[in-house]
């Protein structure tokens, strides 16, 4: 992967930050993106540099189509065209909620930022991939949304992401002539400060929940990411990858509300 140009989405902090590290590890050149956190993105953009590697953080909300035009077009006049595409941004309502009690731009603003920004960074970045013959695209889902089960009080961004599933299997199946890898990752409940651990540093830590007995870290998921990037990795295609521990984090049921 030495010398790609790698952009990973809401990268500033979490998940999207330890990709970045590990793409830059790999020599990839890293394109970070932030909407708030340019504090956090500037210190990471000077950690990344002194990998020996080009990097730049660009502000820009992909759940705004306007946004995701100038990112794009900031990556390449910078860096050169995008050849790992890593779409981890995603908004979330972290409040429990049933679906009747969402706002109608709350539900615009889910679906936009978690399946339709996804979708057109995608065909931004489809051409030149075309054109050379090789590309990777990572899209974030959650623990077994591949069975497009229900998940009370988060219908909306399930749904969103639910659709990403079938969207993940097709462009896969499209764009495999071209040597454009596409695949979706589903992280587990990896937490807080835990997104951006080793797995080293959460060895000896007990997790009841998760079958597999530690929490999550960061590193878990941007080991699998990187590993689906390299090239000898081209016939890994379409899949939709759990990275859970073997925990299931939906409750299909609830209890009724009474108003």
């Amino acid at each position: 992967m030495k010398g790609k140009v790698a952009l990973i989405t809401g990268s500033a902090k979490g998940l999207g930050k330890m990709t970045a590290l590990s793409l830059a590890d790999q020599g990839c050149h890293i394109a970070l993106n932030y909407v708030h956190s340019r504090t956090e993105a500037e210190a990471l953009r000077a950690q990344i540099t002194a990998k020996g590697v080009r990097c730049i953080a660009i502000q820009a909300d992909i759940s705004k189509v306007e946004d995701i035009a100038s990112l794009v077009g900031q990556v390449e006049d910078k860096l050169g065209s995008i050849d790992i595409l890593v779409n981890n941004a995603g908004p979330f309502v972290r409040e429990r909620r049933l679906f009747a009690d969402y706002a109608e731009d709350e539900v615009q603003m889910l679906v936009q930022g978690n399946l339709l920004g996804p979708m057109l960074l995608d065909q931004r970045v489809l051409p030149e991939m075309r054109r050379k013959q090789w590309g990777r695209i990572i899209h974030f889902g959650f623990s077994h949304a591949g069975e497009a089960r229900s998940w009370p009080h988060r219908a909306v961004y399930a749904a969103a992401k639910v659709g990403l599933v079938s969207f993940t299997k097709t462009l896969a199946v499209e764009e495999a002539p071209y040597g454009i890898t596409v695949n979706m990752v589903c992280p587990g409940d990896i937490r807080g400060a835990n997104k951006e651990k080793t797995i080293d540093e959460m060895a000896g830590i007990t997790d009841e929940e998760t079958p597999r007995g530690r929490p999550g870290s960061g590193e878990d998921i941007a080991r699998v990411i990187t590993y689906l990037c390299l090239d000898h990795s081209d016939f890994i295609t379409g899949n939709i990858m759990d990275v859970s521990g073997g925990l299931d984090p939906i409750r299909p049921t609830i209890q009724r509300e009474d108003t």
